[in-house]
């Protein structure tokens, strides 16, 4: 699909006010509600812009701890993989999982309320995943940038 200089507008207007309702960010892009409508739907079916999501801020609901756990596997099982994404789906406390080429295979970021709940998650639920060969924590201490927002 192409986008053009309407669908960038929109999107443009959209990274800056997600909450935007649909005549807001119509006549902010400067077009009709009817086109503005028809375009979000376009640039959805083509997976563009792929939906609006809650940002939460996990400290305000007591979860004070974030760690990124930088995971390599053993990849001598063919399915080490699949195993591993599977069971990291299903802690509660991670929210993000992402794969790499390279050294680490997998970067798991969860959230804890305080170190204590770390370590029972990190004992309880990290270790018993499997198939991992190593492990590195890192403690996250400040948010400097978390902006998708790119130039359009």
């Amino acid at each position: 699909m192409q986008v053009d200089d309407t669908d960038r507008r929109i999107l443009r207007r959209l990274q800056q006010n997600p909450e935007l309702v649909g005549s807001e960010l119509a006549e902010l892009a400067g077009v009709t509600v009817a086109t503005c409508s028809r375009r979000l739907e376009k640039l959805t079916r083509a997976g563009i812009l792929r939906g609006q999501h809650a940002v939460i801020h996990w400290p305000s609901l007591g979860y004070e701890v974030e760690v990124s756990l930088r995971i390599t596997l053993d990849k001598t099982n063919p399915r080490a993989f699949d195993e591993f994404l599977a069971e990291a789906r299903l802690v509660p406390e991670v929210i993000e999982i992402q794969t790499f080429l390279g050294r680490v295979d997998v970067r798991l970021n969860l959230v804890a309320r305080d170190m204590a709940h770390y370590q029972q998650i990190y004992r309880t639920r990290i270790l018993t995943l499997p198939h991992i060969a190593d492990i590195e924590a890192l403690a996250q201490v400040a948010t400097i940038k978390t902006d998708e927002v790119l130039p359009l």
